[in-house]
C-alpha cells in the first residue's frame, strides 16, 4: 500500500511537471514595432499578425507600436500617412513620436517606411539599439547605402534580412528547391513603376529581379539593359554561363510571374500570392534571429539593379558587378 501510494505521487509529480514544462515551452510575447506607415504594406503585415485567432505560424508575435512618419518628399507615400496612422490606431497599436521612443518598446522591428532615402539613417538607429529588423523593399535608395545597412548590421552583429514577397510563391519556391531538376536559365517580369530619387529597379522592378535571384540563385557576373519609355529588359550573365533575364512592365497588361528553363522541365514560376508567405518568414526570422537569405545574395541584387541603370547610362553596354561593388564600396 506504501509502495503504491509513492508510486501515484511520483506519478502525479511527473503530471505536474510535465504540464509545467509544457506552460514554459509557451514562447513569450514577442513585440513588433513598425518604422514608416507610408505604405499599404504596414497595415497589411499588421493584420496578419494580430489576427485574432492568430495564424499558428504567427502565434504570439503582435505588432504594438508604430511610428508613422515615412516620405516627405515622395507625394505618393506621405500623401498615406494620416490613412494609415488612424488605420493601426484602429488595430490597437499605439503610435509614437519617435523612433527612440518605438524602441524602448519593442523586441523586433519592420522597417516599412516606402522611401529607402531614409532607411540608412533609420535602420541605423534599430541596429545601434541590438534590435532585429525586417527591412521591406528596397533596402535603400541606391547601392551605397545598402553596403551600409548590411556593414553595419554585420559590425554590431544585428541580425537584418530583406526580401519582396514574390521570392516565396511556392513556384519560386519549388524552382529553389531544384523540385525540376538544375535551373540552366530563367527570365521573370513585373510592373516597373520609376521614382527619380532611387536606383531604378528598386522602386518596383524588384520584384521581378528578387523572382529572377530566387530561382537563379546569386552569381551574375555582367549586366545589360535595354530601355524604352514603356518597357525595360535587363539581360544577366552568370559566371556559369547561365542566362537570367528581367523584363520591367509600364504599358499594357501586367503581372508578375516568369519561366525557369531547367534540366527537366520549362517550368512556370508562378504569380503573386500575396503577403502571408513573407510574413510567415519574418515571424520564423524575428523568432530565431536567424536571416532566411545570405546577405550576399541581397547584396549582389541590389548590385545586378545598380549595374542595370549603368548600362543604361552606357547606352546598353555590360557592366560588371564587381565593378559597381567596388564603386559603392569606394563611396562609404
Amino acid at each position: 500500500m506504501i509502495t503504491l501510494s509513492r508510486r501515484c505521487f511520483a506519478l502525479l509529480m511527473l503530471g505536474t511537471c510535465l504540464m509545467s514544462t509544457a506552460a514554459s515551452a509557451e514562447p513569450e510575447l514577442l513585440k513588433i514595432g513598425i518604422i514608416g506607415l507610408d505604405t499599404s504594406h504596414a497595415p497589411a503585415f499588421t493584420k496578419a499578425f494580430n489576427a485574432d485567432p492568430a495564424d499558428p505560424e504567427m502565434q504570439n508575435c503582435r505588432v504594438v507600436a508604430a511610428y508613422p512618419y515615412g516620405s516627405q518628399t515622395i507625394e505618393s507615400s506621405s500623401s498615406r500617412i494620416p490613412k494609415y496612422t488612424e488605420e493601426l490606431r484602429g488595430l490597437g497599436v499605439d503610435i509614437v513620436d519617435s523612433i527612440d521612443e518605438l524602441l524602448k518598446r519593442v523586441d523586433c522591428v519592420l522597417l516599412e517606411t516606402n522611401d529607402g532615402q531614409l532607411h540608412r539613417a533609420q535602420a541605423q538607429q534599430v541596429i545601434d539599439a541590438g534590435k532585429p529588423m525586417f527591412i521591406d523593399k528596397p533596402v535603400a535608395a541606391n547601392l551605397t547605402d545598402t553596403l551600409a545597412i548590411y556593414k553595419l548590421a554585420a559590425e554590431k552583429q544585428v541580425p537584418i534580412f530583406s526580401s519582396s514577397s514574390l521570392r516565396y510563391t511556392d513556384g519560386a519556391q519549388a524552382i529553389r528547391r531544384g523540385d525540376y531538376g538544375d535551373v540552366l536559365g530563367c527570365a521573370t517580369y513585373s510592373p516597373c513603376k520609376l521614382e527619380p530619387s532611387h536606383t531604378d529597379l528598386y522602386w518596383y522592378g524588384i520584384h521581378g529581379v528578387e523572382s529572377l535571384y530566387t530561382c537563379m540563385g546569386p552569381g551574375c557576373e555582367s549586366v545589360t539593359r535595354t530601355s524604352s519609355e514603356d518597357f525595360e529588359l535587363v539581360v544577366g550573365k552568370w559566371a556559369d554561363g547561365r542566362i537570367g533575364t528581367f523584363r520591367g512592365i509600364r504599358k499594357g497588361k501586367s503581372g508578375y510571374g516568369g519561366t525557369a528553363f531547367t534540366t527537366e522541365a520549362v517550368q512556370a514560376v508562378g504569380t503573386y500570392q500575396g503577403y502571408r508567405p513573407l510574413v510567415v518568414q519574418i515571424a520564423k526570422f524575428f523568432r530565431s534571429g536567424k536571416p532566411p537569405i545570405d546577405a550576399e545574395e541581397t547584396i549582389e541584387l541590389y548590385a545586378f539593379m545598380q549595374a542595370a541603370d549603368e548600362s543604361k547610362r552606357q547606352g546598353g553596354a555590360p557592366v560588371r558587378i564587381a565593378d559597381v561593388l567596388q564603386q559603392a564600396q569606394d563611396e562609404l
